[in-house]
């Protein structure tokens, strides 16, 4: 465990150097139009929450929670084989999914998830684009039940940085399909439709390590050879200003929580879909918010990012 966490600690910039990497290859090698715009900002991003938000809000507003959960658990899990290590690793996953599902289907976890997504590139530097405010919104919250049942937080939260550390290589659009592995595992074929923007894709693959999940609650959706993914937000976020893509989809939410005329309205503001509420989001709202929506009519979120930290 400490072998890992120190592995853990010196990620970011291991991970900063494969997507240069990734950049000079592309850029110079494959010939491809690299947006190194669009990698400054996610590189501003991620310096910016590791070595300047963290400092300032090392704990999340879930942390009280967290406490009382481990404090009246119900069990305590011992880790001492690969059997109770693997259960950990598969209830972690499982717990992303719905953290990760909800992070698109609630407009109070979308306006940070969202800035994952306002890459319109689909690359390594991408991987790490989180945002600033993941602590704030309490997003550990969805890992409180499995503290509750007796897994300690300190091994909860590794295993969620394990899991986004996983997760890294799944942004790389020049991977194939990986054959049998499709099956079982999150591979970057399956990420990629995750961040694709398509009406067909959209919403689909939350899974982190696993797409088991995605599989068994019906958001499983498999990247077809005649639809190439299209990156991005429903509407295309253009800056590359680090502190617009923080915050542009927090200001849309206050904006409609500002024209909201009843408080059930500012509810379904807050826990509705990202696009608000249908009757609050007329034509004109869609203009003045700049359509943050994600859903089509025709359809019913690096390392250290995990949501305890």
């Amino acid at each position: 465990m400490p072998l890992l966490l120190q592995v853990l600690k010196f990620a970011l910039p291991a991970l900063i150097a494969i997507a240069t990497l990734e950049g000079l290859v592309l850029a110079l090698v494959i010939r491809s139009d690299y947006d190194w715009r669009a990698y400054l900002a996610s590189l501003a991003d991620a310096l910016g929450r590791e070595y300047f938000v963290y400092a300032l809000l090392p704990l999340s507003l879930a942390q009280p929670l967290v406490e009382l959960a481990w404090k009246h658990r119900l069990f305590t899990v011992p880790l001492n084989g690969p059997l109770a290590v693997a259960v950990l690793v598969i209830a972690q996953d499982f717990s992303y999914y719905w953290f990760h599902r909800c992070s698109h289907r609630v407009r109070w976890f979308w306006a940070t998830h969202a800035i994952h997504h306002s890459s319109n590139d689909f690359n390594l530097a991408a991987a790490y684009r989180f945002g600033w405010t993941g602590r704030l919104t309490g997003t550990a919250v969805f890992f409180v039940p499995m503290i509750w049942l007796g897994f300690a937080p300190g091994p909860v939260f590794t295993a969620a940085a394990v899991n986004l550390l996983y997760q890294f290589w799944l942004h790389a659009e020049w991977i194939p399909k990986l054959g049998w592995l499709e099956y079982v595992l999150n591979t970057p074929s399956h990420h990629r439709v995750h961040h694709a923007c398509n009406a067909e894709y959209l919403d689909r693959n939350y899974g982190g390590i696993f797409i088991l999940f995605d599989r068994m609650f019906g958001t499983f959706v498999a990247e077809r050879d005649d639809l190439p993914c299209r990156y991005g937000l429903v509407t295309p976020l253009r800056s590359n200003n680090p502190i617009v893509i923080a915050f542009h989809e927090w200001a849309a939410l206050a904006r409609d929580l500002w024209r909201s005329r009843s408080w059930h309205d500012r509810l379904a503001c807050l826990i509705g879909p990202p696009r608000g509420s249908e009757p609050l989001l007329t034509n004109a709202a869609h203009d003045a918010t700049g359509g943050h929506e994600r859903l089509p009519p025709n359809l019913t979120s690096p390392v250290s990012q995990h949501p305890g930290k």
